[in-house]
């Protein structure tokens, strides 16, 4: 009797299926924010931007870098300013961003239009 059990118990892991292993589940990828980029603002010197949007709220030197930021009650508009590789000229927007008061991204185009009161 015993070694029927144990011929049938060899006989069932025999036909078992191993293991196979886990399958990996992939993770959902966040879906970025679609933020809409203003090249038109790209390459401004600091007075072309004061003509377009008047004096900023805040103005900080960061190494050779200028940040300005200018705020609207719908948006606040940072834009970076640095100095060319060569020569001497003045520095020009290299980099914009664009958000809500609260800090969400906004669409730059929109906050553009709003603080030139479009």
């Amino acid at each position: 009797m015993r070694a029927l059990i144990l011929i049938a118990t060899l006989l069932v892991a025999g036909c078992a299926t191993r293991p196979q292993p886990p399958v990996p589940v992939s993770q959902p990828q966040p879906v970025p924010v679609q933020v809409q980029t203003r090249g038109d603002l790209l390459g401004l010197t600091a007075g072309e931007l004061f003509q377009r949007f008047g004096q900023p709220a805040l103005q900080i030197r960061e190494g050779a870098g200028l940040k300005l930021q200018f705020r609207g009650r719908a948006c606040v508009l940072d834009a970076y300013l640095y100095p060319p590789t060569q020569g001497r000229a003045p520095e020009r927007v290299t980099h914009v961003d664009a958000r809500l008061p609260s800090g969400a991204d906004m669409d730059q185009v929109a906050c553009i239009a709003t603080l030139q009161g479009a």
